[in-house]
């Protein structure tokens, strides 16, 4: 919805990447010499923000006697999470400087005068502007200036800061963007794990979205993750660790991540350490020495296999080892793993054995293809807990959600919001907390109130819309007179069968439509009080079934009466009378009231539609088996099945269900999405094609 603040960050967002973007493709510039500078540059303007926000905190203070009146010092703009920036640090400084002025150079000091003034970013700002010409950055910053972002916070930065680094990874920058874990896994590895205390731990951190991920978490929760947890990152690629000390600066977070290989290395000398264990590692490695690891305390299942070169076969067991053995005995571990773990043979299966039989997994989610940016292989979420109680250190969690996704384009797929809160309300109920699976089916359903509240209100200019451009048909047809009024008998004057045909529609979609209010107007009434008991929940669900299937039936209307307006100004006559600019006019108008009516309409049956989910699955609001889905399965099934960890083969496959709320308009947009990826990269194509036509002089 347009009103909606995260949809117009969501707007905000796309529209600097297209920006920046088309900067980068004008310049000849290759992603991956891009990236950094780009990343600079959003840091460059939220540092100025922090720095302007905690001046006119200070002045503020000192007007109010808080403080006293003295010339501002460094400790004052750290204690408000800000840096002190010398004056050719700051965005406007450098946005005014002489046309004639060596900006790369300029930018180069500012990214040095920070760093001096930050030690935690010490040599890890971008320093590689003065490669670039100076239109290219001049037009960078002022892509950065606008007046959304002058007047944004940290929250806004850091939303921008991981687009652009999800970005950047589609594209492959930074070492085929491996640095880059899709935010739905690591949502989902949050939510499971709920890090909100302690240490914690990601061997093999790349751009920090882990931590930032779980610094929301603790956010959400009303917590200051500052005095909540401690974050460490080990990470192998040196160049990837400027991207995750940007990230954590950027969301106002501090992080002690360090350059070290974990095949060998505990940096941070963390084993049995942690509470919160958090990865996506390598997968599927095969060069790792084996004599250098084989004594390793960390692996105290011992080594899944080594082939004739000395060498660890597959080093998948290798990093699940290593997230088990970093776990203190209350610790949790998340981690994304390939696949073929969960089932693979031989010496693997050994290790599999060996940690399942300790009691402290938890958990398995198994992922379809297509969630991450640079390739396309389907994964598995491991979930360890080494403070599970007792009654459930003999079962696993085996939990399919490969049918749970959303399309975001022709090559990716990730979770709604609202498929992320189902999938951890199923671990609740397995956990034992009914009183959240409740209360997000109280949220669920206190968002159909709220939203059906917005309907008369995104109705009413749709109805104006259609009003006017009726009169103005109307006009037409009576050949410039007034419309047409009820006869005695209460017949309208003859009009084309177009016009009679929308006339008649319109009046139908108006009836329905007051029915529609009503019986919202009377369902919230009834239902003003929350729904806190299971059974209430049912009960006002059941109560909106109905109304669910009113609002269905309007939006088809509503599209009938906007394309019947279509057709008839598509039939209008030409003549004097009829001004067809102005008609099309009215129409786009129309279509764009019909648009956001429609929107309201769908977003009300939406979250009655999660309601629907939830307790068809779990109707007693307590975990039981869904074929297809989920299953709680113990020991003696895993031993049976050759101690395999994937889902799919405990869960079965659910039965076919009948859809009655097929929804073909999203089915539509699937296919356009579709149809758009396969356009791009026919577009990219053509461009390569000829330009290597060029290079050959053809």
């Amino acid at each position: 919805m347009n009103d909606d603040p995260l949809d117009s960050l969501a707007q905000l967002e796309a529209d600097l990447w297209q920006a920046a973007d088309n900067l980068r493709a004008n310049s000849g510039l290759a992603s991956s010499e891009y990236c950094m500078p780009v990343l600079g540059v959003i840091f460059l303007r939220h540092a100025a923000n922090r720095f302007e926000a905690a001046t006119r905190q200070i002045q503020q203070d000192q007007a109010a006697g808080r403080m006293p009146r003295r010339p501002a010092i460094k400790a004052d703009y750290l204690k408000r999470r800000a840096l002190m920036l010398p004056e050719k640090a700051r965005y406007d400084y450098l946005l005014a400087l002489p046309k004639n002025t060596d900006l790369g150079k300029a930018l180069v000091e500012a990214m040095i005068a920070i760093e001096e003034a930050f030690p935690p970013l010490q040599e890890n700002l971008p320093k590689e502007y003065t490669s670039f010409e100076r239109d290219v950055l001049e037009n960078l910053l002022r892509v950065f200036n606008s007046e959304a972002l002058r007047t944004a916070g940290g929250d806004v930065f850091g939303r921008i800061y991981e687009y652009f680094l999800m970005k950047f990874a589609m594209q492959g920058a930074q070492d085929n963007g491996e640095f880059f874990t899709p935010p739905s896994l690591v949502q989902t590895i949050v939510n499971v794990i709920e890090p909100d205390h302690g240490t914690l731990f990601d061997p093999a951190c790349g751009s920090g979205g882990m931590f930032v991920q779980s610094s929301h978490f603790i956010e959400r929760r009303g917590q200051d993750t500052a005095h909540s947890v401690t974050f460490y990152g080990q990470e192998k690629t040196r160049t990837t660790i400027p991207l995750a000390r940007m990230n954590l600066a950027v969301h106002g977070l501090e992080g002690d991540i360090k350059n070290a290989n974990t095949y060998y290395e505990d940096a941070h000398t963390l084993a049995g350490k942690c509470d919160f264990v958090m990865a996506n590692p390598p997968f599927n490695v095969d060069e790792v020495d084996a004599e250098r690891v084989k004594d390793d305390k960390r692996l105290p299942f011992g080594l899944p296999g080594v082939n004739k070169n000395k060498k660890v076969s597959n080093g998948n067991y290798l990093w699940i080892s290593y997230f088990y053995s970093y776990l203190n005995d209350k610790g949790r571990a998340g981690f994304v793993m390939s696949s073929q773990a969960s089932s693979a043979g031989h010496g693997e299966k050994e290790v599999r054995r060996k940690i399942i039989e300790t009691g402290a997994v938890d958990v398995m989610i198994s992922i379809r293809s297509n969630f991450f940016y640079t390739r396309t292989v389907p994964c598995e979420l491991w979930f360890f807990d080494r403070g599970k109680p007792a009654g459930r250190r003999d079962h696993v969690l085996m939990l399919d959600a490969r049918n749970i996704y959303r399309k975001v384009s022709r090559k990716i797929n990730d979770f709604s919001r609202e498929q992320l809160a189902n999938l951890s309300a199923i671990v609740w109920l397995y956990r034992g907390q009914s009183e959240r699976f409740l209360g997000l089916v109280g949220e669920y359903l206190a968002a159909v109130i709220r939203e059906s509240a917005a309907i008369a209100e995104k109705l009413q200019p749709f109805e104006e819309a259609l009003k006017a451009l009726q009169v103005r048909l109307d006009t037409s047809a009576s050949g410039g007179r007034k419309p047409p009024v009820p006869s005695e008998q209460g017949a309208y004057a003859p009009r084309s069968p177009d016009l009679a045909e929308l006339h008649e529609a319109a009046e139908s979609c108006a009836d329905d439509q007051a029915q529609l209010l009503r019986q919202l107007d009377g369902y919230r009434k009834k239902h003003a009080a929350p729904a806190a008991t299971n059974r209430e929940q049912h009960a006002a669900r059941k109560a909106f079934e109905p109304i669910a299937e009113r609002l269905r039936g309007l939006v088809k209307q509503v599209d009938l009466v906007y394309k019947l307006a279509a057709r008839a100004v598509d039939a209008a006559g030409d003549g004097e009378e009829f001004d067809r600019r102005a008609a099309a006019r009215q129409l786009k108008l129309l279509d764009a009231a019909r648009k956001d009516a429609v929107e309201q309409l769908k977003r009300t049956a939406y979250f009655h539609k999660q309601v629907v989910w939830l307790q068809d699955r779990f109707p007693e609001a307590k975990l039981r088996d869904v074929p297809g889905l989920v299953k709680l399965v113990d020991r003696q099934e895993i031993e049976a099945a050759d101690w395999s960890l994937t889902p799919g083969r405990y869960v079965g496959v659910a039965p076919p269900e009948e859809d009655d709320e097929f929804d073909f308009e999203a089915t539509l947009r699937d296919i356009h999405t579709e149809l758009a990826g396969l356009n791009e990269e026919a577009a990219e194509l053509a461009k390569k094609i000829q330009a290597n036509f060029e290079e050959l002089g053809i």
